[in-house]
C-alpha cells in the first residue's frame, strides 16, 4: 500500500477495513510501503498507528518496496525516476542505503521535474518568460513542469543540442545516485541493478543512464523489474503470516 503522505495512510486503511468488515483478528499481516518515511522512528510510528488493523504490521518506504519487487531478496541497487528521483540499495546482510529522494526543492536530480525545470532554464530568455511563469505560478506546478520531460527526451533523441545537454546531465545525476548507494553498502564486483518510474521506462533514456553508471566505475548487471511494488508488498505480507514473535 502506498500513501501520498504518512497522515493519510492510516485513515485510508481504516476506511478500507470498515467497508470490508475486516478486523485485527482476521488479518494476519499487513505490509505498508509509504511515501515520505525512511528512518526507523518514522516507520515505527506509522506501524504503531496501524497495529489495530493486523496481528503483524511491517512498514517500509515505497522505494524499499519497489526494490524488493524489482530484485527480490537479492542485494543490489534500484534507480527510480518519475516525477521525483531516488536510488536505493540493499546489502546481503539486509542493510539499506539511499541517495537522493529529497523532493523538488532539495534534489530530485534526473527526475521528470528536474528535466522539465532545466529545459525551462535553458530555453527561457529575456522577455520570453511568460510560458515558464504560467507553469511556475499555476496550480500543480511540479506536475506540470514534470510533464515536459517526455518532450525534452524526444528532442534529445532527435539531436536537439540543448535538450541533449539537459538529458545527459540528468542521466549522469541518476548514475551518481546509484554509485553513491553502491559505495555506501560496499557492494563489490558486479552489482545487480534495476530501474523504475516513468522516465526510466524510456529505453533510450535508460540506456544513457546505464552507460553513465559504467563510466562512473560501477559494474552493473541490469534486470527488468520482476514485480510491481504492490505485488511485492502482498508477497511480503504472505510471508509474514507465520508464527508471530
Amino acid at each position: 500500500m502506498r500513501g501520498r503522505d504518512v497522515p493519510e495512510v492510516g485513515t485510508f486503511l481504516r476506511t478500507v477495513w470498515r467497508r470490508r468488515g475486516w478486523s485485527r483478528a482476521r488479518v494476519a499481516a499487513l505490509v505498508v510501503g509509504s511515501r515520505g518515511i525512511w528512518t526507523p522512528s518514522e516507520r515505527g510510528a506509522l506501524a504503531a498507528r496501524l497495529r489495530p488493523l493486523a496481528r503483524r504490521v511491517d512498514v517500509y518506504s515505497d522505494a524499499q518496496i519497489a526494490l524488493l519487487g524489482a530484485l527480490g531478496d537479492a542485494p543490489g541497487v534500484l534507480i527510480l525516476s518519475g516525477t521525483g528521483s531516488i536510488a536505493i540499495g540493499r546489502a546481503a546482510n539486509g542493510t539499506w542505503a539511499r541517495a537522493g529522494g529529497f523532493g523538488p526543492l532539495l534534489g530530485d536530480e534526473g527526475s521528470a521535474f528536474w528535466l522539465g525545470r532545466e529545459w525551462l532554464r535553458v530555453t527561457t530568455h529575456g522577455g520570453d518568460f511568460m510560458p515558464a511563469r504560467r507553469l511556475v505560478r499555476g496550480p500543480h506546478a511540479v506536475a506540470r513542469i514534470a510533464a515536459l520531460a517526455p518532450g525534452v527526451v524526444k528532442r534529445a533523441r532527435n539531436g536537439d543540442a540543448p535538450a541533449r545537454r539537459v538529458v545527459a546531465d540528468g542521466q549522469r545525476h541518476l548514475a551518481d545516485l546509484a554509485i553513491s548507494v553502491a559505495r555506501q553498502l560496499r557492494l563489490r564486483g558486479t552489482v545487480d541493478a534495476s530501474w523504475g518510474g516513468s522516465v526510466l521506462g524510456n529505453g533510450w533514456f535508460r540506456a544513457g543512464v546505464q552507460r553513465a553508471v559504467r563510466r562512473g566505475g560501477l559494474r552493473a548487471r541490469w534486470h527488468p523489474p520482476e514485480l510491481s511494488a504492490v505485488t511485492a508488498a502482498a508477497r511480503l505480507a504472505a510471508r509474514r503470516q507465520g508464527p508471530l514473535t
